[in-house]
């Protein structure tokens, strides 16, 4: 029959007596041995004070059958990056469940945030981020799930992670393998993402529609001199998808605006630059956006940033944060070190030297491929709470909404901005080349 004593005991005796008895004693097994294995092999912790109130390291016991739920919960002091996928899960519940009414009243300026209701459902900014592998992925589908349930106020991609969820809702993207041979795909004009094959073929609908939204506003921006942002095409691309798969059709009926920093490194860019041959001048103004995330930023009461991947998406979400001396909540999830001094690798740490992160923020970097968590992560918070962090109308008191409203108007551009002779300037210019 096996033991059953207490932890720090065999067969009813402290484990340190016995340590003691057999090593320690005059005629022990330590009194035997060379002074530098006394010293070294055989040193003793007498205080574990520091210690002892840390998360004692245990995982799941199968024995009790199987339940992810319990199993996910184990992950937080499990040790290794399970820790920071535990964490991860926590810091967005964090995310998920702060309101205003956490925060000292009497530190409020704004009139408008000191009625008990708005304060009660005035909640954190999030910012999610990601890679254009993360929608070349299944990932795609855990994203458009965020978004068509309005669960973030803004999403920050990369132009590739733009194109290939419209170049998804016409074709259909394949398993393949990360060991293929490069010459012979390129021969039969098929591109890699890692182990995921892409047809050229699959790009003709997305290039249709994205070159058919652009030529509607090229005529807009000769007419009326409208001058477009890279949110407002993406918003415009949405629009006219027009398909419940899509992530930026669900991005354009909630009215979650995307910002693309690098819009034109891409197909997007492919096709303005042969845009350029047919009807030479389209400006895109992107310091419009620019200013559109920073007042986000400085706007929010509370701000969190999500980032699945890393490159360029992390960066603008740190960036516009700087403006308001720091996120408050930061989850990274991606696979890059630190030790080239990339911000892709950079962790949280760095991010507080730049103001990027504030002082107190709360902050945990997963390393691993995000594939691998994300699902996990996700199930575990915001599939969840719907009720809870969703922006959608049915789930926000009307007071709270209001206010928010009002910041967006009076803190954002609201007005079309004019400018027919900037845009027909620029296309004379165009025209000389």
């Amino acid at each position: 029959m096996s033991r059953k004593d207490k932890k720090g005991e065999y067969n009813g005796r402290k484990v340190s007596e016995l340590y003691e008895e057999l090593f320690e004693g005059d005629d022990g097994v330590i009194s035997k041995l060379p002074t530098i294995l006394k010293d070294g092999l055989f040193q003793r912790t007498d205080d574990t004070s520091s210690i002892d109130d840390m998360k004692v390291v245990k995982g799941y016991d199968f024995n009790q059958g199987v339940d992810y739920e319990k199993l996910l919960k184990t992950y937080i002091h499990s040790g290794c990056q399970a820790t920071y996928v535990g964490e991860a899960i926590e810091i967005i519940n964090q995310i998920i469940d702060w309101r205003l009414s956490d925060e000292d009243v009497e530190k409020e300026k704004d009139e408008r945030y000191m009625d008990p209701e708005v304060r009660a459902d005035t909640r954190c900014t999030i910012f999610l981020g990601y890679s254009s592998s993360m929608i070349s992925s299944g990932m795609r589908e855990i994203i458009r799930f965020l978004v068509q349930h309005k669960m973030v106020d803004a999403v920050v991609a990369t132009a590739g992670g733009i194109e290939e969820d419209i170049c998804k809702v016409f074709s259909d993207f394949r398993q393949g393998d990360f060991g293929y041979d490069g010459v012979d795909l390129r021969s039969k004009s098929i591109n890699r993402v890692g182990n995921i094959f892409i047809s050229n073929s699959c790009y003709d609908g997305f290039k249709y529609l994205f070159y058919s939204v652009i030529k509607e506003m090229m005529d807009e921006q000769e007419k009326e001199g409208t001058i477009f942002s890279p949110s407002q095409i993406i918003n415009r691309l949405g629009k006219h998808v027009n398909h419940e798969e899509s992530v930026y059709y669900w991005c354009w009926k909630n009215d979650i605006p995307v910002f693309a920093p690098a819009f034109t490194d891409g197909a997007i860019g492919d096709i303005l630059y042969c845009a350029q041959f047919e009807r030479p001048g389209f400006v895109v103004d992107m310091n419009r956006d620019l200013y559109k995330i920073n007042s986000m930023a400085v706007n929010a009461k509370k701000s969190g940033m999500l980032t699945f991947g890393a490159g360029v998406s992390k960066h603008h979400i740190l960036n516009a944060n700087s403006m308001r001396n720091g996120a408050d909540y930061a989850v990274y999830i991606n696979n890059a070190a630190e030790h080239d001094s990339s911000d892709s690798g950079a962790l949280p740490s760095e991010a507080v030297t730049w103001g990027k992160l504030a002082f107190d923020s709360v902050s945990t970097k997963v390393h691993g491929d995000a594939t691998l968590v994300l699902p996990l992560i996700v199930g575990e918070t915001f599939a969840k709470r719907i009720d809870k962090v969703s922006r959608l109308p049915q789930y926000r008191n009307k007071k709270a909404l209001q206010v928010e409203q009002q910041v967006l108007a009076e803190s954002n551009i609201r007005r079309t901005f004019k400018a027919t002779k900037i845009a027909r300037a620029a296309r004379r210019l165009c025209r000389l080349f």
